[in-house]
């Protein structure tokens, strides 16, 4: 079966490069110019794709609108941006609403398919239990949603993947470095700036159980402890 591609981009010369090349390595790709018909096929159909690669900068509705909207239906549903921006600010927007990866344009084609690539091993090979004990809380992977009597939380995709990278190491350390290889896919300054942003906000959602522990280990990375039952 081959993987198939939700393509946004309404550059013609740019987006009929990367349809080209994308399907040369063996994807199925729909291209959409106009961000609206991605809207009407999300509503009539089962929408059967694997991942979307979506530009930001798009007419009438921008690729951040659109991610958010397409999040709302699918919501485990692979995100990766392209921008011909290079700001901060577009980074972390499209991380913080879930997007799987960034990339500036104009982007090398081998780069944009290993980070596809590297996409897809996480989402298709992987299949978390649906309901997850964590302390006091429970977590459901298919809805993103983290419950406790107290509150119940919907979860970001990133936030969620976070959460489960961090419970395969249950009791260990784990290098910050390798977090941002796996989940960030890089390492630079703004990428641990994010990071550490999610960490805080996961500390925040189990403050309703003390037992719950993310300590950060300076200059290696953090120590987990969840209890799990």
């Amino acid at each position: 079966m081959k993987v198939k591609i939700l393509l946004a981009e309404d550059d013609p010369d740019f987006g009929m490069i990367l349809k080209q090349y994308l399907e040369l390595e063996d994807f199925e790709v729909s291209w959409f110019q106009n961000p609206q018909d991605i809207l009407d096929h999300l509503e009539v159909s089962d929408f059967p794709f694997h991942l979307g690669i979506l530009d930001i900068m798009m007419p009438n509705i921008d690729g951040f609108s659109l991610a958010k909207i397409i999040l709302k239906e699918k919501s485990n549903f692979p995100l990766l941006f392209l921008t011909a921006k290079n700001q901060k600010i577009d980074r972390l927007t499209g991380l913080k609403i879930g997007a799987d990866d960034y990339i500036n344009k104009p982007c090398d084609p081998e780069e944009l398919v290993l980070r596809i690539k590297n996409i897809l091993k996480r989402t298709l090979s992987t299949t978390p239990e649906k309901i997850v004990k964590i302390g006091d809380y429970f977590l459901d992977t298919e809805k993103l949603l983290l419950s406790h009597e107290k509150e119940s939380i919907r979860l970001t995709i990133r936030e969620q993947k976070l959460l489960l990278y961090l419970l395969d190491y249950n009791k260990k350390t784990i290098k910050r470095d390798e977090i941002l290889d796996s989940l960030w896919e890089t390492n630079d300054y703004f990428s641990g700036r994010s990071l550490d942003a999610f960490i805080s906000r996961l500390r925040k959602y189990f403050q309703h159980d003390p037992k719950i522990k993310i300590q950060s280990l300076r200059g290696v990375g953090f120590e987990i402890d969840f209890p799990i039952r």
